[in-house]
């Protein structure tokens, strides 16, 4: 294996704009590559070379690396594995890196499969000492954290917890930009998307900037519309406890929480929400956080920075036309 110290990071994007957690990403690169003293190289695969904007500017990224094909137009498992592999058993880099999203859940073991290397998921801290990477990750449903590290030899792969690597990248940077052309085989270039379907038509949680999140407190899927209501008006989005999910009442997307997923938004509003520590594990990094909870003692409280204690069904319809008034005028 190569002795580069290179750290990689798989880009997602939707259209022409990067995903929060790529941006996240090259953070925990830039990061890591300033002690391993190797180059951050950001890997996009797409359509057209155009299909990137200017995020990556200023992003620390040392090298961008476009990969064309009329097939990579979405994301494809099957195409993205068939590309990447022998790219990076090519010129194998020391790590490489991709948010821990349906899609880096699904593609990093299978590229630590084909290339006979490891995978860590979930990780919200990565340290290097002595030429050795340490992953930490929660684990015990927040309870505990454990501390892993690799026993084969490079390239590791490992997928970021989102809201885990916020923050400025220090180092500015106008990226060298390598396109290439690559190749897919036939039958994997006939499986194209057909439909995509939004689940709910609304912002992805992780990342909006103002959350609305519903417990069991709400005492029904039919008063999520008020918390809708409120999150529309605020551009944000709707979340959910786990005891709400595993009702039925709102999608697994909506999840927040250890076994769901962690939010960092500038605004958290926790409506009818008790504060378990399952759920506190996914969104007490939130610069501001309020709770409405009937239960003055309620744990949630304990990391709100305002509470207000009543019925959520009574208080949101109130507090949503109060910020209706203000925003109109």
């Amino acid at each position: 294996m190569s002795e580069k110290k290179d750290v990689w990071v798989i880009i997602e994007r939707t259209g022409a704009d990067i995903k929060g957690v790529s941006l996240e990403a090259l953070n925990a690169a830039r990061n890591l590559a300033e002690q391993t003293g190797g180059q951050v190289v950001g890997v996009v695969l797409c359509a057209e070379p155009d299909a990137i904007n200017k995020s990556l500017e200023n992003s620390g990224v040392d090298q961008v690396r476009i990969l064309t094909n009329a097939g990579l137009e979405d994301y494809s498992p099957l195409a993205y594995r068939e590309v990447l592999t022998p790219l990076i058993s090519q010129a194998p880099p020391f790590c490489v890196l991709m948010g821990a999203t349906n899609h880096g859940k699904e593609l990093m073991p299978a590229l630590a499969t084909s290339l006979n290397s490891g995978c860590i998921t979930d990780c919200n801290q990565i340290s290097y000492d002595s030429g050795r990477i340490a992953v930490r990750r929660s684990t015990y449903s927040g309870k505990a954290i454990s501390t892993l590290t690799f026993d084969s030899p490079p390239p590791y792969f490992i997928t970021i917890r989102p809201n885990q690597f916020r923050g400025e990248v220090q180092v500015a940077s106008s990226p060298e930009v390598k396109q290439e052309s690559v190749e897919l085989s036939e039958s994997t270039a006939r499986l194209k998307l057909t439909e995509r379907k939004v689940e709910g038509g609304r912002r992805d949680i992780t990342e909006a900037q103002v959350v609305v999140s519903g417990g069991m407190g709400m005492q029904g899927p039919e008063n999520f519309k008020m918390l809708e209501d409120l999150a529309d008006l605020v551009q944000g989005a709707v979340g959910a406890s786990r005891p709400v999910v595993d009702e039925g009442w709102r999608p697994y997307s909506n999840q927040v929480g250890q076994t769901g997923r962690t939010v960092s938004p500038n605004l958290y509003i926790a409506c009818g929400i008790s504060g378990a520590v399952q759920h506190l594990a996914g969104m007490s990094s939130s610069q501001c956080i309020v709770a409405i909870n009937k239960d003055g003692d309620a744990p949630i409280y304990d990391v709100a920075d305002y509470g207000i204690v009543g019925d959520a069904l009574e208080i949101v319809p109130v507090l949503t036309e109060e910020i209706r008034k203000i925003t109109q005028n």
